[in-house]
């Protein structure tokens, strides 16, 4: 199929084509005319020359408004006065000689020039003048009378109804020249968008990659947290209780089986953060469980009573969202051991409903809560941040409660999305 551009191209073509032709018709009628006049003048006309000269001002005429001057074909006035004058130049070269009538057609292309019901009156009397010349001039009694009506009528209907048609095909036609054109102007606005979104596009690719690992950075910020820097501390704390029960054979095996325990445990977490695989308690167990198993184990390391209820219906959750509230909870506890100095830690797991809540509550010696909250412990300590990040991504809230000697209490809650049983 044809381009747009190809479209308008043809019909610049044939536009130039048909204005082509209509501005050579007017000569060739003047040229035939005063030939035929030569060979065979009309008996009443006058002389060669006269007439010579009346058919170069003719010509003069339309060279001067046609030929010369192109861009008058859109004032209709200059126009309307160019056409005056034809029909003048043809009346008076039909009635001196009536084989000027083939000027006379012309005056059917170039109607044109005018603008609404003047066309008709153009046609009118082109069709008077064209009947004139077919009579072999002005009828001089009855019978020619009759035929001269005849030839007027005749020329008038056929010119009329071409005329007619042919303002409906150029009123189609310059609908159609306009559409073509809105259409090329819509597809010079499709290109230019077209490439705006390439560059656009070029540039969300750059920033989804920048985003991918500044994403990665942080997950695995978090995930070493949670696992390297919590493990780590763990082993520090159960070495410092070894060094301290040197001279206590069970206690200092005690505490350096804890100490290699969480080294295992955080060397295979560490495995399978990078591998952004679940936390191996989640792998095995639901998440209420899990956490049983957290406080079962946090207290045997830390000698620190922690106490895990679940309340609501428990169902499967989101794996991110299970992640979180463990990875909560680890850090929450991990807290405790390192600052809190409490006697009892208490974990309260709740389904309510679109919401779950982790609540950890201990008898510490708190802190002092800066408000908006503050994102680090008192030692400078990275754990909030990280809490708060997590819980944020899956599009849940932290709250962290706490004052000087009164405990403290971390609540998340997150929204409630359903996850496989697996």
């Amino acid at each position: 199929m044809a381009s747009t551009a190809e479209r308008i191209d043809r019909l610049a073509a044939w536009e130039a084509r048909e204005a082509g032709l209509h501005r050579v018709v007017p000569y060739l009628g003047l040229a035939v005319g005063a030939l035929l006049t030569a060979a065979a003048p009309a008996p009443r006309s006058l002389s060669f020359a006269p007439d010579l000269l009346i058919a170069a001002a003719a010509a003069i005429w339309v060279a001067w408004f046609v030929n010369l001057h192109p861009e008058w074909a859109t004032r209709r006035g200059l126009m309307a006065i160019y056409y005056f004058g034809l029909l003048t130049f043809s009346a008076v070269l039909v009635l001196d000689s009536p084989w000027y009538g083939f000027l006379a057609w012309s005056g059917f292309l170039h109607v044109f020039v005018l603008s609404g019901n003047w066309r008709f009156v153009g046609v009118a009397v082109s069709a008077v003048l064209s009947a004139t010349a077919q009579a072999g001039g002005l009828p001089s009694v009855l019978t020619h009378w009759l035929l001269w009506g005849v030839l007027v009528l005749f020329n008038l209907g056929l010119a009329g109804a071409v005329t007619w048609f042919s303002t409906v095909n150029d009123r189609q036609h310059t609908y159609r020249k306009q559409l073509v054109e809105e259409l090329a102007e819509a597809n010079r606005r499709l290109a230019e968008t077209m490439r705006e979104n390439e560059g656009l596009h070029a540039q969300l690719l750059t920033q989804a990659r920048e985003a991918g690992v500044l994403d990665e950075r942080q997950r695995m910020a978090r995930e070493i947290h949670d696992t390297l820097a919590q493990g780590l501390a763990g082993i520090i704390t159960q070495l410092e209780a070894a060094e301290q029960t040197r001279d206590r054979s069970s206690d200092w095996h005690r505490h350096v089986d804890n100490a290699l325990a969480l080294a295992r445990e955080s060397l295979t977490e560490a495995r399978r953060s990078v591998r952004a695989v679940r936390p191996e308690p989640l792998e095995s167990a639901r998440l209420p469980d899990a956490l049983i198993q957290l406080g079962e184990r946090w207290s045997t390391l830390n000698g620190v009573r922690a106490e895990v209820n679940v309340t609501g219906h428990a169902h499967p959750l989101h794996p991110e969202v299970e992640v979180t509230l463990l990875r909560t909870a680890q850090e929450s506890l991990a807290n405790v051991a390192r600052h809190a100095g409490a006697s009892r830690v208490g974990l309260t797991l709740s389904y309510m409903g679109d919401v779950v809540t982790l609540d950890i509550r201990d008898d510490g010696v708190g802190f002092t809560v800066v408000e908006p909250p503050a994102a680090r412990l008192p030692d400078n300590g990275y754990g909030l941040t990280v809490m708060r990040q997590r819980v944020t991504r899956v599009g849940g809230e932290l709250a962290v409660e706490s004052e000087p000697g009164g405990g403290t209490a971390v609540s998340a809650s997150v929204p409630a999305l359903a996850g496989s049983a697996g």
